[in-house]
């Protein structure tokens, strides 16, 4: 009987510029999905948890937070991208398109921007995607870009070095029309009276109340959304080469922090919200592991309209995530995330 030795996931030297994956399997958001990933992460909107509301609004149904999104379009490319990944380093020009509801079809694509060896470690570099994910009718529904340090396989293999450009890639925030026919008001009672976009003002800055541990239970919920990076489950292969690995232990998919300062800040700035519009940029400052502690803060930065739409207007924002930190006697309070947001919320005078 002979033995055949896999290997899944790509090595630095195995991008090219312009390289195109069209990425395997895609993924039908369940309810199961729908449901456990939402409640994880303390998402409060309605949106995602009232069907009725949904539904009077003029969703198809129960509409996928942001976080999930993001995170079922993102996992589909671990495996060609950053499966051999030592860490995600930026996510850039994040933007939504087409709503998500449950029992729509993501599936995802990738082109490589560009490819850099570590002028100082020789075993890795950094790879330059941009991603896109499109619904089972062929909409857009999340576009964006990123970079990934990825290890070497083979430190002595040359690495194809370079830049392609980025594809032009229209994605376009679909929500239903404004209706003076609709009851809105009468929906009213279900979100917060005091997140409606009258409420806030530039350098407002709001510490969100609520923290959220991260458990063991990570492991399962990266499997459920397809994430294969072997850093988040393989705790073994971390075992033999502890000082190659942050903190020597497994780390939490950085989807999970994001998700959870997502939610976190969810009742105080997105409970009357009907989308995310965009991410200018956005980056993992620390990793979390096991046993820590997400908190979250958002400062607005600025509060403008939505073009064509006077029932909406846009606010401005800079979500930060932290943990704490035991040093000897004392907690250092650790920035773990940071993400420029823009969000379309609900003006109080059309819906309230």
């Amino acid at each position: 009987m002979a033995k055949r030795p896999t290997k899944h996931g790509n090595f630095l030297e195995d991008f090219r510029p312009g390289q195109v994956f069209r990425h395997k399997r895609g993924k039908t958001i369940t309810e199961g999905l729908f449901a456990v990933f939402t409640d994880f992460c303390f998402t409060t909107n309605a949106l995602a948890k009232n069907r009725r509301y949904a539904e009077a609004y003029g969703f198809r149904g129960l509409v996928a937070p942001p976080g999930l999104v993001m995170n079922v379009v993102f996992s589909q490319s671990v495996e060609d991208v950053s499966e051999n990944g030592r860490a995600n380093l930026e996510y850039i020009d994040m933007r939504f398109g087409a709503p998500v509801c449950v029992g729509d079809t993501i599936e995802a694509e990738s082109t490589v921007l560009g490819v850099k060896a570590s002028s100082r470690e020789r075993d890795r570099g950094v790879v330059h995607v941009q991603t896109v994910g499109r619904n089972q009718d062929g909409e857009v529904v999340l576009a964006y870009q990123r970079k990934v340090q990825v290890w070497k396989g083979d430190p002595e293999t040359p690495v194809a070095e370079g830049e392609a450009p980025a594809r032009a890639i229209p994605v376009a925030l679909t929500l239903p029309s404004y209706d003076p026919r609709r009851d809105y008001r009468a929906l009213a009672h279900l979100t917060g009276d005091d997140t409606y976009l009258e409420d806030f003002q530039a350098s407002d800055v709001f510490e969100h109340s609520r923290g959220r541990v991260i458990t063991t239970e990570h492991i399962a919920l990266t499997g459920m959304l397809d994430n294969t990076s072997q850093v988040h489950c393989n705790q073994w292969m971390i075992d033999q080469d502890p000082e190659r690995f942050l903190g020597g232990q497994l780390i939490v998919y950085g989807g999970i922090p994001f998700s959870l300062c997502l939610g976190l800040s969810s009742p105080d700035v997105a409970d009357n919200a009907l989308a995310d519009v965009r991410y200018a940029t956005g980056r993992h400052t620390a990793p979390a592991f096991a046993g820590d502690t997400v908190f979250a803060t958002t400062e607005i930065r600025g509060v403008s309209d939505l073009p064509g739409r006077p029932d909406l207007g846009v606010l401005d924002t800079v979500l930060r995530g932290h943990k704490f930190v035991r040093k000897g006697g004392a907690a250092e309070k650790v920035e773990i995330f940071y993400l420029e947001r823009e969000i379309a919320v609900k003006r109080r005078s059309h819906y309230a």
